[in-house]
């Protein structure tokens, strides 16, 4: 069999799928690599938030996924704690996304066994880069990784928190960061409620808000569901190490805010009335 050649003005392009269905016989290769197949729904997840307090870093995120225009899981898990000191929220496929964090959180134990002491909050940070670079070539096919990276710097006895792009760039924060499809209506509600030196109960009612008001405006984000106890996962990190909030706190702050929204709503339709 010989090979296919082609001339300067007739590139076939970077599809493989594409040249096969090119130089098949009768032009038909629809039972190659998928061609002529409809994609797959992968599930994504989406919206996570980290905002800076007096005391450490707040990180939070909603608890949708979808595959397409479905919800394929109404309590998927986007925020973990990478070690004692640090967390990882994630963005973007489901699946690559969970896989990588398993792999950070084992990379950042196996350094600590061996070297008998934990790998600097900026070690950790680069180390997170370089898992989303190498992602990269499944990220073009749709495979997506974006997370965030928070922690408490015990050297410099602060919280710090970083943002990722899909190449792996790695840009440090200096009092919150957003990722995912909600991120935009959610970094713009902590941008006008952030304040310096918050309080840790000021921060999470500010990410809690953050994540309602994307709820509203994206349909991949999920809000706050009290009838079947679903709620945001909202981790608290400082000196002392991760905490997760447990969901009775969330339950209480979550309803408070909805009567503060829903306060709003019967004062608007009162005074245009």
């Amino acid at each position: 069999m010989s090979l296919p050649r082609f001339g300067p003005h007739d590139d076939p392009g970077p599809s493989f799928a594409a040249l096969l269905q090119r130089t098949a016989a009768g032009g038909d290769a629809s039972g190659v690599l998928g061609a002529g197949q409809a994609p797959v729904e992968i599930p994504h997840g989406t919206t996570c938030v980290a905002v800076r307090y007096d005391g450490g870093v707040v990180l939070a995120g909603d608890r949708r996924a979808t595959s397409g225009h479905l919800i394929s899981n109404h309590r998927i898990e986007k925020v973990f704690p990478a070690d004692r000191h640090s967390g990882v929220a994630i963005a973007g496929a489901a699946g690559p996304s969970a896989e990588m964090v398993r792999l950070f959180q084992l990379q950042l134990e196996h350094y600590e066994k061996v070297e008998g002491t934990p790998i600097s909050l900026e070690g950790k940070a680069n180390q997170l880069g370089q898992m989303v670079r190498a992602n990269l070539p499944a990220a073009m096919q749709g495979l997506v990784v974006v997370p965030i990276f928070a922690g408490f710097d015990l050297a410099a006895d602060r919280g710090r928190l970083f943002e990722y792009d899909v190449t792996g760039g790695r840009y440090e924060e200096r009092d919150h960061a957003a990722t995912g499809s909600g991120s935009l209506h959610a970094e713009t509600v902590v941008k006008l409620g952030f304040r310096p030196s918050m309080a840790r109960t000021a921060a999470t009612d500010l990410v809690l808000e953050a994540l309602y008001v994307a709820s509203d405006a994206d349909a991949a984000t999920g809000g706050p569901d009290p009838v079947r106890d679903v709620f945001p996962v909202v981790a608290v990190i400082n000196a002392d190490g991760y905490k997760r909030l447990e969901d009775a706190e969330l339950r209480r702050r979550t309803e408070r805010l909805l009567r503060r929204h829903r306060g709003r709503r019967e004062g608007n339709e009162a005074n245009t009335s």
